[in-house]
């Protein structure tokens, strides 16, 4: 069986839960309901030998309508082959559900979800930020986040930026 013929009968059996099924050089997505993630995520971990979460990662598509989403990349030990799950979460309401009882070692990565896009991990059992201070305002990889334009010191720039910067009077 190909990852293809995988990918096919996993949409046939959930057709409600599979939105879109892309491939693109040789990847594929399978893009799933946000409220069908865990079923179909099960599906992939006890039906389909996907028992390897390798990564999780947040997307700001910012103009783009639903402006966030969620990949799961999920590893075929047995066959060798890799799958990303990807799920939306519009802007107005930016949540997907946790997978940590399919998938226990999604729990840091959901956290920095949260944390660095905003992305409400609905069930998480420790939602708490975990890169940024717990007082953080905010969250740094959202496209519309402020930027701080300071200059990045070099040793070709040393002198102008030592300049700008604000010293203590002596």
């Amino acid at each position: 069986m190909t990852l293809r013929e995988t990918i096919e009968q996993l949409r046939t059996a959930h057709p409600d839960a599979i939105t879109d099924v892309r491939e693109f050089r040789g990847e594929w997505t399978v893009v799933v309901d946000r409220d069908h993630l865990v079923e179909v995520m099960t599906a992939c971990r006890d039906e389909h030998d996907f028992t390897m979460l390798t990564d999780v990662c947040g997307v700001d598509y910012h103009t783009e309508t639903p402006r966030f989403a969620v990949n799961y990349h999920l590893y075929s030990m047995l066959n060798k082959w890799p799958l990303r799950v990807k799920v939306y979460a519009p802007e107005d309401d930016p949540r997907v559900p946790t997978v940590i009882g399919v998938y226990p070692g999604a729990n840091f990565a959901e956290r920095e979800v949260y944390d660095m896009f905003g992305i409400t991990i609905e069930g998480h059992p420790d939602p708490r930020r975990i890169l940024m201070p717990h007082d953080w305002t905010g969250h740094p990889l959202r496209k519309d986040y402020p930027l701080g334009y300071e200059e990045v010191q070099f040793t070709f720039n040393y002198h102008r930026v030592q300049a700008k910067k604000p010293h203590p009077q002596e």
